[in-house]
């Protein structure tokens, strides 16, 4: 399952990123909690965000790569929402959020940013990433533009700076599976956007 590596910076660049190899990362018995320990070993010794993400994006290819538990534990999307969520680990203090999300096809999400830096790979299915900036503009602060997009296909990992906005929608015939890790969410910071009224709210 090898695929490409992005990062969507604050400002809704989308910039191509270097891919360790999948067999490269072949371990015998790599299961989820080592990978909570390796990611917590990061972000204990990270100086900044920036500096970390380039780690999560290859542990979180370690983990899909070595882990068949992980990449089989997905809901059906809920027939009334086209979502569906499986929380993988959810411990009171720890500063991860860990979970499996399907989209049944067509669906897509509301444009945001998660508060926190975010690391996604796709499991299954396609998916296309929307990437938005904010222009403070005059008449209203809350002003975003489009900036790009970018398909993405399993293996791929795609990964999120903290103010980074985004939406998402799920292309082809079949569901699309992803593996998504982020921080610690600061709520006051995470925002739904409207890209007709310009206004925000949290989300």
């Amino acid at each position: 399952m090898q695929g490409k590596d992005w990062l969507i910076t604050a400002d809704g660049e989308c910039q191509a990123c270097k891919s360790v190899r999948g067999w490269d990362l072949l371990r015998d018995n790599y299961r989820l909690y080592r990978f909570l320990t390796e990611v917590e070993d990061v972000l204990n010794s990270a100086e900044d965000e920036s500096s970390c993400l380039p780690e999560m994006r290859m542990l979180v290819r370690r983990l899909i790569v070595n882990s068949y538990w992980v990449r089989s534990q997905y809901l059906e999307p809920s027939a009334k929402t086209g979502t569906s969520v499986s929380l993988l680990y959810d411990e009171l203090g720890f500063p991860l959020t860990v979970q499996v999300v399907t989209f049944a096809p067509g669906t897509r999400s509301n444009i945001h940013n998660h508060g926190t830096w975010g690391v996604v790979a796709v499991l299954k299915g396609q998916e296309k990433n929307t990437f938005w900036q904010r222009t403070h503009s005059s008449e209203s602060q809350e002003k975003i533009e489009y900036k790009g997009e970018v398909a993405l296909f399993p293996g791929d990992i795609i990964s999120f700076a903290s103010n980074a906005i985004h939406s998402v929608e799920a292309l082809g015939d079949e569901p699309t599976v992803t593996f998504n890790v982020y921080g610690e969410t600061t709520p006051k910071e995470r925002f739904e956007f409207d890209s007709v009224t310009h206004k925000a709210k949290n989300f």
